[in-house]
């Protein structure tokens, strides 16, 4: 059973009695205790009382004995909280045996479905693949932890008008597409693209190419199928350098939903959902300035309805209790529209919650979107290229993944490589250090025959810190997995890190003696679990040696 937070426990305790949330904050001064409440204060002006004799009614009702020392009454009316150490020995020694190092799993599991990467195939994958990569793998990891059921959908951008002309201009050149990688489709593209631009004709039997792989022609679908593998094949390099879960089992692209986009259509405007207007099949929403368009005035499908389509699968085959949306912040509107609509079809019970995740953009150092010289998008591979340059991949990957993570997501953030790869400060490469230390110090200790197992010495206030905040772990993914807002993991992990440091400094580990040496060492290793399990679930690695 996972650890349940000391706040969490004097919260509950403090509500039985005073009736409404203490609001417990973690004191600002060590003299002040542990946890500090200004409740009394709250309830002085309700009741017309003094603070300081609502604060002292409180605790003498409140039945703390077995977690703190006697409660203290400061200044006006601020109660403070000092938990006692014994106990505080044995939440750290919790974290340390449990196998889930205190992250709660969940007694209401769910199926949760997270839509996120989302790459067109015969294009590399840019700087805005990066972060919705990054930010999607995250929550995966985060809600898998917490006991649900996560079921990735890669929604690649693997079907529409485009491939009518990739493939006849893979006709035209008599290409053998087997010699391609990933970067040469892409540069078969903007062939194709400039070709379209130029000739009229060529435009059209590019369009024509569209019916025939509409149509199942063999020919055109077998050389569509080979532009995915290959892609797939450049996909799968990039997701593999980061470190991601994703493989192919999770991919769900735009073409799987195509053969849904007609009856869709014809469920909504037989049912007088979706009508008419200046010929193209439209769904109004209250509350949006524009129709949600399924069907154009040419016949040709868009992104709403395939969106739409997407949900009543996900519903329908996925059965999804829970469906997370990893996007740039500008589609927002577009998701709003998107799920709205579904539920006006019944496509998304009320009982099926739909959210959209927005993101920030990547900016340069000038503070524009990241660009490359030309002014075109960043290749993703150039960004990590970049954070390479200055230390190994696996650190170089942290650096970036936590940069990204550490911000708030609605924030755009720069990308400075140089910055983020340092090994002090609030950075991923910090934090891989502080497990790499206390794995240090850990295999000392193994290889001169000192053994520990639990916790049982807290005296000095950087130990009680420590234990504190060991125990605030499984609350933090807790709420990260409910709130999806991985920066707060991020801080945490920073503030033990931190904390760790100044252990180290005022507390010897080695050099002590007896049961303070062995309580020393149990610390530790609890903090060296935290931390490898909270880097795990930010996606990053927690190496031995640095």
């Amino acid at each position: 059973m996972a650890v349940l937070s000391l706040i969490e426990m004097l919260t509950e305790r403090f509500e039985a009695v005073a009736g409404v949330d203490p609001e417990l904050r973690p004191a600002t001064k060590p003299q002040f205790g542990h946890f500090q409440c200004n409740v009394a204060l709250r309830l002085a002006k309700e009741q017309g009382r003094p603070p300081r004799e609502v604060a002292a009614d409180l605790v003498a009702r409140l039945e703390l004995d077995d977690l703190c020392t006697p409660l203290e009454i400061a200044g006006p009316g601020f109660i403070n909280i000092r938990v006692r150490s014994d106990v505080l020995a044995s939440v750290a020694s919790g974290v340390l045996q449990d196998a889930s190092a205190g992250v709660d799993v969940s007694t209401a599991p769910q199926r949760i479905v997270i839509d996120y990467s989302s790459p067109n195939v015969a294009k590399l994958m840019h700087v805005g693949h990066l972060r919705t990569t990054i930010i999607g793998d995250c929550f995966h990891r985060v809600l898998d932890a917490t006991g649900n059921t996560v079921i990735a959908q890669n929604h690649i951008g693997d079907w529409g008008r485009q491939f009518g002309m990739l493939i006849e201009q893979v006709l035209e050149e008599k290409l053998d597409l087997a010699g391609l990688d990933l970067a040469g489709l892409e540069e078969l593209y903007l062939r194709a693209n400039a070709h379209l631009t130029a000739d009229d004709a060529f435009a059209d039997r590019a369009r024509a190419r569209v019916v025939a792989l509409q149509a199942g022609d063999e020919q055109t679908n077998a050389l569509w199928h080979q532009l995915i593998e290959i892609s797939k094949a450049g996909f799968n390099a990039t997701y593999a350098r980061l470190g991601v879960l994703l493989t192919d089992d999770d991919l769900a692209g735009e073409s799987i939903y195509n053969d849904m986009l007609a009856p869709v259509c014809d469920d909504l405007e037989s049912r007088g959902i979706a009508v008419v207007d200046d010929g193209a099949l439209v769904v109004f929403v209250d509350g949006f300035d524009a129709p949600a368009i399924l069907r154009n005035r040419h016949g040709g499908y868009g992104y709403d309805v395939t969106d739409v389509a997407a949900i009543k699968y996900r519903v329908e085959t996925l059965k999804a209790d829970r469906m997370v949306y990893v996007t740039d912040a500008r589609q927002h509107q577009h998701f709003q529209l998107v799920f709205e609509v579904a539920r006006k079809a019944g496509y998304l019970p009320d009982t099926v919650s739909a959210e959209h995740v927005g993101y920030g953009m990547v900016l340069g150092s000038d503070g524009k979107p990241f660009s490359t010289r030309k002014g075109g998008a960043a290749h993703l591979d150039d960004l990590l290229d970049q954070a390479e340059q200055h230390v190994a991949r696996p650190i170089a990957v942290a650096a970036v993944k936590y940069a990204d993570l550490s911000n708030q997501l609605q924030k755009d953030y720069v990308f400075d490589a140089e910055r983020m790869t340092q090994t002090s400060g609030d950075t991923g490469p910090y934090l891989q250090y502080a497990h790499a230390r206390a794995t240090r110090i850990l295999a000392k200790a193994e290889a001169e025959g000192i053994t520990w197992s639990t916790i049982t010495v807290l005296d000095d206030p950087h130990e009680h810190a420590l234990a504190l905040l060991l125990s605030r772990f499984g609350e933090v993914v807790a709420d990260v997995a409910a709130g999806l807002q991985p920066h707060k993991l991020c801080t945490y992990l920073f503030e033990l890190a931190t904390a760790m440091s100044s252990f180290y400094e005022f507390c010897p580990v080695l050099t002590s003696e007896g049961d303070v040496r062995t309580s020393r060492l149990a610390l530790c290793a609890a903090v060296r679990k935290v931390l490898a399990r909270g880097l795990d679930l930010l996606g990053i690695e927690a190496p031995d040696q640095m």
